[in-house]
């Protein structure tokens, strides 16, 4: 969802090229920037072979782009006949996005840059989201984080994006709170709200499906065609990539994996979100006498009882291969990848457990998908929401340039 405040253009404020982008020349420049996202730096030849245009329209555009500061040479590649070649690629402050991740306990703001660095994020904890306090944050943390940057960083910047929960209101007794605490997520557009409040386009999309856009976007990395994602925050999410492309579905909701029925480890079914989320974590750590709360300070180290965190991540891993093998029945999904709101070294024994309970799980007559770590980390969901202006501004539709970065 694309909300853009009254005396706004589509393009944003800051005059950048997008704004009198048009036509065959605003599909070119698309490309050839979506190729550079994809690819890294490329000279103009191979430019031209993997974009089918001629080597003078590959010139002019690579010419206006350099002007517009959104890309920039690189060191000449020697050591061949003829003259060196001088690649280009994306201008790290080419172009500037904010990402606004609302999440059950906390809220994220960050300033990324063109390739996808956080050049500054700030923070706020709650015991829960209410639409007053985050547009009151958005609005302090957009003002206080602009007041930071010089002003040609400003007129780069190319909107806001959102990432947060849909249905925010039905989730009051997980929470652990009364209904009313939430329900004014249901008429509330909370979208709309901000942008007013900030002047900038604003894009909403879901938290889970905006991690998974980071991980295609700026994930690190060979990336499988096909792939579910695992997004371990609050509660477990996921996001769904076909052909290289993120499918956000129907109604932005696509790989609400957390809903889906698994065996609960004692001879029953639970949700996946019942058991593989950081809720289910918080729960035991306060059973525990440990200072739940620490759970969301920094998700770089955790100073818990290791054999506590290990009981959750057996749970969660057993949960996630049930949920993976499940999956494989309705697409043949290459892989799976597993992110979440917790240090490396989690993930990693979480990836590790995930594919040894798979190999346990009954396969007949469908493939297995591989089980992976996920590559951004546990601020997926805020780089997410920030790609969100930069792909509406400056790029192809993710499969597009997946596509042709894939010759």
């Amino acid at each position: 969802m694309t909300i853009v405040p009254e005396g706004v253009g589509q393009d944003g404020p800051g005059g950048l090229r997008g704004s009198n982008l048009r036509g065959v020349r605003a599909h070119n420049e698309r490309l050839v920037l979506s190729l550079l996202r994809c690819q890294g730096e490329m000279s103009k030849a191979e430019l031209t072979r993997m974009t089918g245009l001629s080597a003078q329209t590959v010139s002019v555009i690579m010419r206006a782009l350099e002007d517009d500061g959104l890309i920039c040479r690189g060191q000449p590649l020697r050591g061949r006949i003829g003259q060196p070649s001088v690649p280009l690629g994306l201008a790290r402050d080419g172009a500037f996005s904010l990402g606004l991740k609302v999440g059950h306990r906390s809220l994220d703001l960050v300033l990324v840059d063109f390739l996808g660095g956080i050049r500054t994020r700030m923070t706020e904890r709650h015991r829960y989201p209410t639409p007053d306090a985050v547009v009151r944050f958005a609005d302090s943390a957009v003002t206080d984080m602009l007041s930071q940057v010089g002003a040609e960083e400003r007129a780069r910047i190319a909107g806001l994006g959102i990432a947060m929960p849909f249905q925010i209101w039905e989730w009051w007794r997980t929470l652990g709170v009364p209904a009313e605490a939430l329900i004014g997520w249901r008429e509330r557009n909370i979208g709309a709200e901000i942008g007013a409040a900030t002047g900038l386009p604003v894009y909403v999309q879901n938290d889970a499906t905006a991690a998974c856009g980071a991980e295609l976007l700026f994930g690190h990395g060979r990336k499988p065609r096909d792939f579910l994602y695992f997004y371990l925050g609050y509660f477990i999410g996921g996001g769904i990539v076909l052909n290289g492309s993120l499918v956000p579905g129907r109604t932005g909701n696509a790989g609400a994996i957390g809903s889906l029925q698994v065996p609960d480890g004692r001879g029953g079914q639970a949700t996946l979100l019942d058991i593989a989320s950081l809720s289910v974590l918080e729960r035991m750590l306060g059973a525990a006498g440990e200072a739940s709360d620490r759970l969301w300070d920094t998700p770089s180290e955790w100073h818990f009882p290791p054999a506590l965190v290990e009981a959750w991540a057996d749970a969660a891993a057993r949960a996630i291969a049930a949920a993976s093998a499940a999956a494989a029945t309705v697409y043949d999904f290459e892989a799976c990848l597993v992110d979440g709101w917790m240090p490396a070294r989690v993930r990693a024994l979480l990836v590790e457990k995930v594919r040894a309970y798979l190999v346990d799980i009954p396969a007949n007559g469908i493939s297995l998908p591989l089980i992976e770590a996920g590559t951004i980390g546990a601020h997926a969901r805020s780089l997410g929401a920030a790609s969100l202006p930069l792909s509406a501004r400056f790029l192809l539709d993710l499969q597009a340039f997946a596509s042709a970065g894939a010759g």
